[in-house]
């Protein structure tokens, strides 16, 4: 038995990271700012501006 047949052909070394295939980075970083907008809620309005009619603060679920 010569030296190359005593190992294990079907043996695999675990890599040290996941390899992801065909993402970009700026497709990552597109998606991280659509998440972000989307998920943070829309800003109060500044104190000193009165709107025309009252906002209603909860609306009925469809």
């Amino acid at each position: 038995m010569s030296a190359s047949e005593s190992k294990a052909p079907s043996e695999v070394r675990p890599r040290p990271y996941a390899p992801v295939a065909g993402v970009s980075v700026r497709d990552l970083l597109a998606a991280n700012a659509a998440a972000t907008l989307i998920s943070t809620p829309p800003r109060e309005p500044e104190s000193g501006q009165q709107r025309a009619e009252p906002a209603e603060r909860h609306r009925e679920a469809a």
